[in-house]
């Protein structure tokens, strides 16, 4: 890393008018993340001395989104070259570099933007450098025109270029990083003489060629630059990041039985020597620690899962749960705002809201905590080495002491002292030959009414 100091502006003030939504362009999730998070993040990483974000009017909620960053308001939105304008005055008297990057690209990587500073601090000294992309079907995007010495001479809008620099394969990608030294004079001379009479970034090329400037251009991968203008995008480029999840996850040592079934969110994070089965979401805030197994069709938030834990098939893990080492969470088990102790199991069918569940403990089939009264919520205290009964109800505020048991079918609705056994069952009745007299008065009454 170079030791000039770095600024990046990160242009958000797009309407997304193509989203069809009440909810800023940038601020749609991908991995569970707004959007011009993941920017963020890439530029952060560079550690830079300033971030400026440009949203545009009545956009608070991207400015929450992206805080403590600066914001600033680019009032006429008169395109990019005006959006970058606007950003200037908090960048006043900075001399570093300035990379320009868009809140509605979110796949690109810090080796891409780490590329473009070392190449504006080459010993070319270029005023400008441009990310370029080679795409398959490079169709109506701008092309990049180098001289012979390799430096980017022009940017060419499509419906502006000859025959013969639409057949350049080179591409615009975006972004772009300037000298922030002679930046303010670049912008400063980009005139709007186009047909939406706007300010387009792209021109800060022609102005810095034109004042004598070199420019530059670092090829990235097309990926980093796809950027989001419909719903439709969105998902596509969904695709691709949680490919990169997956890549990253099986390179650091878990195994994915079926990577493309295996859904991520951007901060998850899985230890070594984790497994996982088919169908597994995992939404934000998840830890996983090493050694655990996440069979199929499990789904899991705001959890943390200790070492060497079996969680499913069919589980879900809401928030504020915490399950320990060796503990298992079978089938159809939901946890919520719980924890559940080393070595504890609850292995079918099961509802464990607010509570804390002491190590070796077991609950049984069918157990629920009623932890909601209608009104406020309720924690549920189980000891350690507590055995559960099936189909128990929990009835809380309550506490079951180390040891205790609970027979099955029992509703619990006071504390239970340690190596207690608590029945709340009504006495058992049995009346012999009720069912076949019960079928054979029922059958009369449906013959009847047959013939009424």
């Amino acid at each position: 890393m170079t030791e000039r100091q770095l600024a990046c502006i990160i242009l958000a003030a797009g309407k997304g008018t193509r989203m069809k939504s009440d909810l800023p362009k940038v601020l749609h999730p991908l991995g569970g993340l707004p959007m011009v998070r993941h920017v963020l993040a890439a530029a952060t990483a560079l550690d830079p001395a300033h971030i400026v974000v440009v949203v545009g009017p009545g956009m608070e909620n991207v400015a929450q989104a992206v805080a403590p960053h600066a914001t600033v308001v680019q009032e006429n939105q008169l395109g990019t070259g005006d959006a970058v304008k606007a950003a200037l005055p908090l960048l006043d008297g900075f001399a570093g570099d300035v990379l320009v990057l868009y809140g509605d690209t979110p796949l690109i990587t810090v080796a891409t933007l780490r590329a473009m500073v070392d190449s504006r601090n080459g010993d070319s000294d270029p005023a400008v450098v441009v990310m370029g992309m080679r795409p398959a079907e490079p169709g109506a995007y701008g092309r990049l025109i180098q001289g012979a010495d390799g430096g980017l001479e022009k940017i060419v809008e499509f419906l502006d270029a000859s025959e013969a620099e639409r057949a350049v394969g080179l591409c615009n990608a975006g972004f772009m990083a300037f000298d922030g030294a002679r930046m303010p004079g670049l912008i400063a001379a980009i005139g709007n003489d186009n047909a939406k009479g706007e300010f387009y970034l792209t021109d800060a090329v022609a102005v810095a060629r034109g004042q004598g400037h070199a420019c530059a251009v670092v090829e990235g991968p097309v990926e980093d630059a796809l950027g989001v203008n419909s719903r439709a995008e969105l998902a596509g480029i969904e695709k691709i990041f949680q490919r990169r999840l997956r890549l990253a996850a099986m390179a650091n040592g878990a195994t994915l039985l079926d990577p493309d079934t295996v859904w991520f969110a951007a901060d998850t994070v899985l230890g070594r020597d984790v497994t996982v089965g088919q169908n597994v979401v995992f939404g934000p805030g998840v830890v996983v620690e090493d050694g655990v197994e996440i069979r199929a069709f499990s789904h899991l938030e705001g959890v943390v899962v200790r070492r060497r834990a079996i969680i499913g098939p069919f589980a879900r893990l809401r928030p504020g749960s915490d399950v320990g080492e060796d503990a298992h969470v079978g089938n159809f088990v939901e946890l919520k705002n719980t924890v559940l102790g080393a070595g504890a199991k609850a292995n079918h069918l099961t509802y464990l809201g607010d509570s804390d569940i002491g190590a070796a403990s077991n609950i049984g089939a069918g157990t629920i905590t009623c932890n909601y009264d209608g009104y406020l919520k309720h924690r549920t205290v189980i000891g350690r080495d507590v055995f559960v009964g099936s189909n128990s109800t929990l009835v809380a505020p309550v506490t079951l002491g180390d040891g205790a048991f609970t027979a099955a079918a029992t509703i619990v609705t006071r504390d239970v002292p340690d190596d207690a056994l608590v029945i709340s069952r009504a006495d058992e009745v049995v009346k012999e030959g009720w069912a076949a007299r019960y079928r054979i008065a029922k059958a009369a009454l449906k013959a009847r009414a047959r013939k009424g």
